[in-house]
């Protein structure tokens, strides 16, 4: 049977749940509030369980011809320089979790997305402002009926309000920065090739690197306390001198990495408590705006690819009557994995040594159980 979808946001989770339901030939519209699709952001890190979901898209390929793929995720101290752990994500990885990790600048994913969703499908300058049953309401004033509306609109989730009212996500007390450097610039630092994280002196205080672009550019993301700091965007500029300085103690490979760095953007983390319910009749919500987490596991645009590929699969074959249970199954399928990576990005001590990765990249959306929500018929 074929639904008519409508799809708030045209982020990760949006383009991917909008490719894997159109599939199924189901009748999809997207609602995106930006007036066209920018190479905004800097990296998107996609660990096994993202790829492998993507892979069954047809996107991976794609993806491939841009991204970098690092060798092992190496966990180090940050003054001794000391391995903690070093776990292979290279060839290893692939052969164990059926895909590799994939490091790839944003508006690259986003691209390989969008081109496999039909132009007539996506809607631009439309930005969402409420949803009543399966009615989206936009800000010009108009208005368009759906049998299932999926809310993939972000942390400020505009659904998520309509649904189960007003809240603000907390903020963490971190801030973080964001910076790319070329690789020929820092060529003298060892493993550049991999994810590496510098773990510091206390767990919110932090520097990660990684390849993009090929390997051809070095992705730097680093972390600390800082309760005055509350502006919330991805293009904000920050100082980099103020970066320097919060990690002047820090190994000197690390050091070297900051030397190198010419422009650095800024940003505060917030989050939002795990969610008891993200279905409200003939609505749903997916990815950040049902999950919001810090990024110190690297989960967040995964956890919405694979929300989107679940969801897919629960609303397979199902007709307008059929939708509340479809979505039902759907969050309970997914509701205690998502809230345990939150818990677990929060608390930023995964991997930190040797440790089980196999729970998060060995999960395979396109299999995992879909939910029997109380009352369903077990079969």
């Amino acid at each position: 049977m074929s639904l008519n979808i409508g799809i708030c946001g045209g982020g990760v989770g949006g383009l991917t749940a909008a490719i894997a339901l159109i599939r199924q030939g189901h009748r999809v519209t997207l609602h995106e509030q930006a007036r066209a699709f920018t190479r905004i952001g800097a990296d998107v890190n996609l660990t096994p369980n993202a790829v492998r979901a993507l892979d069954r898209l047809g996107i991976g390929e794609t993806l491939r011809e841009t991204a970098a793929r690092p060798a092992f995720r190496i966990s180090r101290t940050w003054d001794t320089g000391e391995e903690t752990s070093r776990l292979p994500m290279g060839a290893e990885a692939e052969a164990k979790y059926g895909a590799p990790q994939l490091t790839i600048h944003r508006g690259d994913l986003l691209r390989a997305l969008e081109a496999r969703v039909p132009g007539a499908a996506i809607r631009l300058d439309h930005r969402v402002t409420g949803v009543s049953g399966g009615t989206v309401r936009l800000a010009d004033g108009s208005s368009a009926q759906y049998d299932v509306v999926i809310g993939a609109d972000g942390i400020h989730s505009a659904v998520r309000t309509a649904l189960f009212g007003a809240d603000s996500p907390r903020f963490t007390g971190l801030v973080s920065y964001r910076a790319v450097v070329p690789r020929a610039a820092v060529a003298a630092v060892p493993n550049l090739d991999s994810f590496t994280k510098w773990w510091g002196p206390q767990p919110d205080v932090q520097v990660v690197v990684f390849p993009l672009t090929r390997g051809e550019e070095v992705f730097i993301f680093a972390t600390t306390p800082q309760d005055d700091w509350r502006e919330e965007s991805w293009t904000m500029p920050g100082d980099v001198d103020e970066l320097r300085a919060v990690y002047s103690d820090f190994h000197p490979e690390v050091r070297a990495l900051l030397a190198a760095i010419g422009s650095v953007t800024k940003s505060a983390l917030y989050v939002r408590d795990p969610m008891p319910r993200w279905s409200s009749d003939h609505a749903t919500l997916l990815g950040d705006a049902a999950h919001p987490m810090v990024p110190f596991m690297a989960q967040g645009a995964c956890m919405a690819i694979e929300d989107a590929v679940v969801l897919s699969r629960a609303l397979e074959g199902a007709g307008p009557a059929d939708v509340p249970l479809a979505l039902r199954r759907y969050e309970d399928a997914r509701r205690d994995r998502t809230a345990r990576i939150q818990q677990g990005s929060l608390a930023n001590d995964w991997m930190k040594g040797q440790g089980n990765a196999d729970w998060v990249y060995g999960y395979d959306a396109w299999t995992a159980p879909l939910g029997q929500p109380e009352g369903a018929a077990q079969g």
